[in-house]
């Protein structure tokens, strides 16, 4: 009885919120310019904001043309020396967190700045309004009487200051109120353990025996811990040990390739799956209605948007658009002003907008992983989509999976060549091949147009990984856990080379 009274509360408490992101839905255009003119004005006696003398912008046109478009290349000396412990250089309040970003398997990491406004105004309140929206429309939500169970990453302490890096995840866990923990499983303790192995075992065991009603973390992460809790309890699913189990918030890479796996291990119709959308840099879109495959961008966390057209980028023609500017159904690069100090930033991410009245996204994939060798504008959405629906059609389960270009020779065409791990192999692995290779053809025009007849591109090459291989490749590159990503494409062969002589 006390719990479902906590719940309604908390419930009421959270869904208060509503009436403030109908406000952004309605006015959008005026609360982004708003906003952006609130970071120039915040930030116009810093380093940077003395250099672009934001002081005299009055416009959005004046900022576009004043301050040029960055990626972390350009900003990482005064990053650094904002880890050494000066201040004032692109932001005006003192930042003692960085992100280290773990969005790639580079062997150089990034480290994002994150303030204390980013904190409070977009992570948190980001937390909160995935909460508020998935009760609003979930009206007979049990979530507070149970449990979140959480899988984040590890946290380290930056030697030279007294400035602290790690994954965001961890950085927000490290963060969070007191009573937080008190509706999180596993502990903080066991949250911010370092070694992935011991740290799985240490989470199997403190959140079998709770009450789970939600779920939270990187799917292809998450599923690794859930299949040991399975083993561990020998239950046949989840709903069996966790019968209150209602939804799943998951986020940092496609579903598609693990929502079969995923609704056998909650097998109820009404279980729900939520979408959201953050990185080191920010928070920026969350699922805000059941059974959607899009989310509601955000206006309203300190950060402004900004969208260059794919077409157009990286060419001498790169434009960039204003969110009142943008179109449907056309594929955008990221460009972020954030409260902690990121001007006019690349992230690296692609979306396409498929609602503008509101403004609801689809990501669509990387900036840099993507395939373009030969024209054929491969997309993540496009090799994600194509590889679920094939392996339902086959009745098989994607561990996981990453694609690279075969290049034309003298003698020979280009080509596509993948590697997959499989949980089960499929039966006829030549069939599923074809089907693969025509499922591709059916989402993307331009690959169709480039394997016609085999004019320039012959069908896709399929290696099949052994057991664990990406799971070995990261280890090897100690990038296990947390919140690293296996590169899904690339225009070169240097990740798959590599996996190919693991695997050989």
């Amino acid at each position: 009885m006390a719990l479902s009274i906590i719940n309604s509360i908390v419930s009421w408490i959270l869904k208060k919120r509503i009436h403030q992101i109908e406000l952004f839905i309605k006015y959008p255009h005026e609360v982004q310019n708003e906003l952006l003119l609130n970071l120039i004005q915040r930030a116009k006696f810093t380093e940077i904001g003395k250099e672009y003398d934001f002081s005299s912008i009055l416009t959005y046109q004046q900022f576009a043309e004043r301050v040029p478009v960055s990626v972390y290349e350009d900003i990482e000396p005064l990053i650094e020396r904002t880890r050494r412990g000066e201040n004032n250089i692109f932001w005006a309040e003192p930042i003692r967190y960085f992100a280290k970003s773990s969005g790639t398997t580079n062997a150089k990491s990034k480290f994002i700045p994150v303030s204390n406004d980013a904190l409070e105004n977009c992570h948190y309140k980001a937390g909160k309004d995935m909460l508020c929206l998935y009760l609003n429309n979930n009206e007979d939500s049990q979530l507070f009487t149970g449990k979140s169970l959480r899988l984040g990453g590890s946290k380290q302490l930056y030697e030279d200051n007294n400035t602290i890096f790690g994954d965001l995840s961890a950085i927000l866990i490290d963060n969070l109120p007191f009573w937080a923990e008190l509706s999180s499983t596993p502990s903080n303790k066991v949250s911010l353990m370092n070694e992935w192995t011991e740290k799985m075992k240490a989470i199997v065991k403190e959140t079998k025996n709770e009450n789970v009603t939600s779920l939270l973390g990187v799917p292809s992460w998450l599923l690794v811990l859930l299949n040991n809790v399975l083993q561990d309890t020998s239950k046949d699913n989840l709903l069996e040990l966790w019968p209150n189990a209602e939804v799943y918030f998951h986020g940092g890479i496609s579903f598609e390739p693990y929502r079969d796996q995923y609704k056998k291990l909650f097998p109820k119709d009404n279980f729900r799956f939520y979408e959201n959308y953050n990185a080191s840099e920010g928070f920026f879109a969350i699922q805000d209605r059941n059974n959607a495959d899009d989310m509601l961008l955000m206006l309203d966390y300190g950060i402004f948007y900004e969208f260059i057209p794919m077409d157009t980028f990286g060419t001498s023609n790169q434009k960039t658009v204003s969110l009142a500017d943008v179109q449907m159904n056309k594929s955008y690069a990221v460009v972020i002003t954030t409260n902690a100090g990121l001007w006019r930033y690349l992230i690296g991410d692609t979306v396409r907008f498929t609602s503008v009245n509101p403004y609801r996204i689809k990501i669509t994939g990387r900036t840099k992983h993507h395939i373009n060798v030969f024209g054929e504008e491969l997309m993540i959405e496009n090799t994600d989509t194509a590889l679920a629906k094939t392996a339902q059609e086959f009745n098989v389960a994607i561990v996981e999976y990453t694609v690279a270009p075969i290049f034309m020779t003298d003698s020979d065409k280009g080509a596509h060549e993948w590697m997959i791990e499989f949980k089960e192999n499929p039966k006829d692995l030549k069939a599923f091949t074809k089907k693969l290779d025509e499922n591709i053809q059916s989402l993307n025009s331009d690959y169709e147009a480039k394997r016609y007849n085999s004019m320039t591109l012959n069908e896709l090459v399929l290696n099949v990984a052994k057991p664990n291989l990406f799971h070995l490749w990261l280890e090897k590159k100690d990038k296990l856990g947390g919140q690293n990503k296996i590169p899904r494409l690339s225009n070169d062969r240097c990740y798959l080379e590599q996996l190919i002589n693991m695997n050989n």
